[in-house]
Parts: structure tokens; sequence; C-alpha cells
């Protein structure tokens, strides 16, 4: 049999789609060991200097005007509107997907981020196809921003998204449900007690792990001033993610705090952190949230992203995993109202649990193995 060629493609534009892609990466390369696999970031700067400057635009964006994300996210995913808008960005990112085809040429193209997905979608439309287009949904909702009839393989967060495409005429045999792509390698995470030891936590009092995305997002500064609020000792345990200002700033915080605060910037300790947590903070990327849910980690969801991070907040809140703090309401007493009451922190606990998919990975690599068996 000849050597098959994978290409992942996803989008530097924070940290949880690149951990999507990781982890089918990983899964791949045990699945197909004698197989070509690459990863290409399509809106980096060394993959198009296009490419990163829109990246660019689109970060400086999400600090200056959220709310103008938020009108572009709602028109997008309307009707016409949006379908004019998915054809706009293509046909930008066109000529940069097109030399990377050419490059790579690959028999299977999987995208965790819809931009390369678009993008690969009008090279298959205009001829220059040839291969399997994947698209793996990194959110717990449905966007027109992800649809596009050129995919051959769809894989998606919940069944409810399954059927919103299956309602818009996609074959039952090429949609799944598998849920968000994580590394099983979560499934390694220590238990509470070990975390707690290796990261010197003794005794009995509460952890509370503080995250904003591989950015370093999510109004952790506030966090961390509000949460002064709280009576009883915390070891706070914070994320900054490649945010070197604030990771300055929470150390210098840190030593006048009325609690333990530990830091750490873009670290691969996250499920180490996570296991010795007692409640995440965190914005509601659905990476990271989907990494909660295999931990059984209650979470305080606060600052998402207008648009596909709110839908997230939305589902996890429903869903009894998580409390939502709104703009104005207090941080401190959320956190003391679940730390501090064993029966919501427990009922939390196992609804966690209950949304996890910690196979979810392996399902959606076996499917496009059966999908390549079939050819």
């Amino acid at each position: 049999m000849r050597t098959r060629k994978f290409l992942i493609m996803t989008a530097s534009i924070g940290s949880g789609h690149i951990r999507a892609a990781e982890a089918v990466e990983q899964e791949l390369r045990c699945r197909f060991p004698g197989d070509e696999i690459r990863t290409v970031d399509f809106m980096s700067y060394g993959t198009s200097r296009f490419n990163g400057f829109l990246k660019s635009l689109y970060l400086r964006m999400l600090d200056f005007v959220p709310n103008l994300y938020d009108v572009f996210y709602k028109v997008s995913g309307s009707g016409s509107s949006g379908t004019l808008a998915q054809s706009m960005f293509a046909a930008a990112t066109y000529g940069t997907m097109r030399r990377i085809l050419q490059t790579y040429r690959p028999d299977v193209l999987v995208c965790t981020h819809p931009f390369p997905e678009g993008a690969a979608s009008l090279a298959k439309r205009l001829g220059h196809g040839g291969f399997r287009l994947v698209a793996v949904l990194t959110d717990y909702s449905l966007h027109q921003i992800w649809i596009y009839p050129q995919v051959d393989l769809y894989f998606t967060a919940t069944e409810e998204m399954r059927q919103g495409l299956l309602a818009k005429g996609f074959s039952a045999e090429a949609v799944f449900a598998p849920g968000i792509s994580v590394s099983e390698n979560i499934l390694g995470a220590p238990s509470r007690e070990e975390a707690r030891r290796s990261l010197g936590i003794g005794g009995d009092g509460k952890a509370v792990l503080l995250m904003g995305g591989g950015l370093g997002l999510g109004g952790i500064e506030e966090s961390l001033e509000d949460l002064e609020n709280v009576d009883c000792p915390l070891v706070l345990l914070v994320v900054a993610g490649r945010n070197e200002e604030l990771r300055r700033k929470v150390e210098l915080f840190g030593k006048s705090s009325r609690h333990t605060i530990k830091v750490w910037g873009y670290t691969d300790q996250v499920y180490l952190l996570m296991s010795a947590a007692d409640l995440l903070i965190t914005k509601p990327g659905a990476l990271t949230m989907s990494e909660a849910f295999v931990l059984g980690l209650p979470m305080l969801l606060r600052e998402p992203i207008p648009g596909p991070e709110t839908e997230n907040a939305v589902y996890a809140s429903e869903h009894g995993t998580a409390a939502w703090v709104h703009h104005g309401e207090s941080l401190s007493q959320a956190v003391s109202g679940i730390l501090f009451d064993e029966t919501k922190l427990a009922h939390m606990h196992r609804q966690a649990l209950a949304c996890a998919r910690p196979y979810a990975t392996r399902d959606i690599v076996e499917a496009i193995q059966r999908n390549l068996h079939g050819e």
C-alpha cells in the first residue's frame, strides 16, 4: 500500500484549535505509523504574511472593539450575509491554500479551524481537489462559518450540532458527533492528591485554577483583585499563557495577596494543574471546557469572546458543569458559593463527567480510517 499523506490545518487564534490539531496528529501517528502526517498553522506569518496580518487584525479587534466581533459573528451566521462573508474570506486566503496544496499534495486534509476549511472548500470547488476534506469543529454550537458542501466528513461536539448538519442536507454517513478532540494524555493525569503533592500544595485548603487561554485573556487581573474578598485563604494557580506582561503582574500581585499565588506562563502542565484544583476560573474556550469535563472539574466562566465562546458558556451552564459570572457580578461571592458548598461542588463534578468525551479523538481517527477503507 502506498504512503498516504495527511495534512492537518489549524489556526493560532487562541490555543484551542492548536490543541485539537495536536491531538488529531498524535492519534493519526498511532493509527498510521508509516504515513506522512504534517500540521500547518494557516494563520501564521511563516505560512502567509497576509494571513498573519489578518490574525493580528483579529486579535487587535478583540482587544479594542469586542462588540464589533460580536456583530461580525452574528452577520456571518445569518443567511446570505453569512455565505457572502464565508466566500470573501475564502477567496482572500485561497492563494495561500492552493500553494499549500501544491506543496504537500495531501490525500486527507483535516481542519480544526473554519478559515483553512473555507479556503480548502473553495479549492475543491475550483477543481484543485483530489483530497478528502475533514472538518473537526471546536465549539459547542453550529455556526454557518463552518458549513461548506465540499466537506467530506464532519465531526461535531454534540448530537444537536450533528442534527443541524443533517437538516442542512449532509449525509448521515458523513456527519459524526464524537465530542471535541482532546489529547488522550489527559487520561494519564494524576489524582488530586498526587497533583497537589507534586505542586507543593499541602493540607485540605481549596485550590482555584485561573486560565485565560494561550493568549492570557479572560480578565485574570480583575479576577485576582476580586478574589481578595474571599475570607478563607486559597491557593490560586494562575496560567498566564504567552502573555509575559500578565505573568509579571501576577507575580507582583502575589507578594501582597492574602492568598498563596503560583503562576505559570505557557505550560504543558495544564492537566497537572487541573487535577490539583477544586475549581477552574476561565473564559469558555471549548478545548479548556472539554478537558475540564474529562477531569470532572467544576468551572466558573467569565469574559467570553463574543460569539462562539458565549455559546460555549451557555452549553456548560445549562448542563450544570459551570456557573457563568456576568459583567458586574461578584466573582468572590460565586467562588465562595461553590467552593464551600460540598453538595454543589460534588453535583458540578458529576455533571462535568457526564459531559466528558475522553475518546473523541480516537473516534474521529477511526471514522477517517473507515472512510479511507471505502475508497
